[in-house]
């Protein structure tokens, strides 16, 4: 493994107060208990199973320990139901600042899929609008920065629409595109207009690929869709020859992943609830960061995940055997990664992530 001696200075406080980039969250998926039960009474919305905050959590998070993304994806008809307001967007968007900020997140890349957003009439642009200025709000007066991916759904046929939205709000704190939702049934090559028109456009993207479907996915991201970044990505393990853990076979794809340096979004405990690992220990990460890939360590969806990027790479840590110096590759990795131009990243690592890491280290 990479860094398998364990320090006993990362416990959570600290990692909380390290700086940390998170490329792989949805804003629907990190929404505060209390706000979405608020939300509803709002709106008239009526379908939560409860309108206590702290039962709302654990049915939250119940309900996605179903190990299968389709049932993990149910309980976002209760956080998208109380999305339909230009204000409920805001404030959905300016307390998930707040949240990875107190997190001590420096830089993330948050999506959401404005198609979900319109049940009460607002146009797809005044729902980005919204979210963007939620998220500026929020991040004012704190070391956070935050990117928005505008996701389309891939069992829908609207993705070449969001992706033109995508691109005309690429100067109001858009930084890329994306799909998502249930990935059997639903290839990437299905929106392979939207791709070639973001590509045209000189824009960024990432495709949600290898998290309950394997390495098919994953080579029609790259190979037809051109993804510069894996949302997921961990079941590239799957063309990999393990009988001797010690030394991994890589097949061609898992070869190509890996020497192209393409980032692999990985959401550990996300995973696990999906069924994508059977559990933390069992996981692909420390196999893939053992070997080097480009990965990346994300919350996914830190309400149904019960989540967040300290806790995230506190177990990691602990399993893995991780220690500073590996919490910064991760983390440099990730700010390499950002769809922000080259030199603010490199402004980011050089005066937000080393300074700090260094001190850790030496510790």
């Amino acid at each position: 493994m990479v860094g398998t001696t364990s320090d006993s200075s990362l416990s959570a406080d600290v990692i909380q107060a390290a700086p940390k980039v998170l490329l792989h969250d949805h804003l629907d998926g990190g929404l505060r208990s209390a706000t979405i039960i608020e939300l509803a009474a709002q709106s008239g919305y009526t379908d939560l199973p409860t309108t206590d905050p702290g039962d709302l959590d654990i049915w939250m998070q119940r309900g996605a320990s179903r190990l299968d993304l389709v049932l993990y994806l149910e309980t976002f008809a209760h956080t998208v139901g109380v999305m339909q307001t230009r204000e409920a967007l805001h404030r959905v968007a300016y307390e998930c600042a707040e949240d990875l900020a107190a997190d001590g997140v420096v830089y993330a890349e948050v999506r959401f899929a404005p198609e979900q957003h319109t049940e009460q009439g607002l146009s797809l642009d005044e729902i980005v609008e919204a979210v963007v200025a939620g998220f500026e709000e929020g991040t004012r007066g704190t070391d956070l920065r935050i990117g928005t991916l505008v996701t389309a759904m891939r069992h829908a046929a609207r993705s070449r629409e969001i992706a033109e939205l995508a691109v005309r709000h690429r100067d109001n704190g858009v930084v890329g595109f994306d799909i998502a939702g249930a990935e059997a049934g639903n290839p990437p090559t299905r929106h392979l207009d939207a791709f070639h028109y973001i590509q045209r456009e000189n824009f960024h993207f990432t495709i949600h690929a290898g998290e309950a479907y394997g390495p098919p996915s994953i080579w029609e991201a790259i190979q037809y869709c051109g993804a510069e970044r894996l949302g997921h990505g961990v079941r590239i393990v799957d063309d990999m020859d393990l009988s001797d853990p010690e030394h991994p076979v890589l097949g061609p794809l898992a070869a190509y992943v890996r020497d192209r340096r393409i980032p692999l979004e990985v959401c550990p405990q996300s995973n696990i609830h999906t069924g994508a690992a059977k559990s933390l220990e069992d996981h692909p990460i420390g196999l893939l960061a053992a070997m080097k890939y480009r990965v990346t360590i994300n919350t996914d969806n830190r309400l149904m995940s019960n989540t967040s990027m300290t806790k995230e790479m506190t177990l990691c840590a602990e399993v893995f055997g991780w220690d500073w110096a590996v919490l910064q590759w991760l983390t440099i990795n990730a700010m390499k990664s950002a769809f922000i131009p080259f030199d603010e990243r490199l402004e980011i690592i050089n005066t937000q992530i080393k300074p700090v890491y260094r001190r850790l280290i030496a510790a």
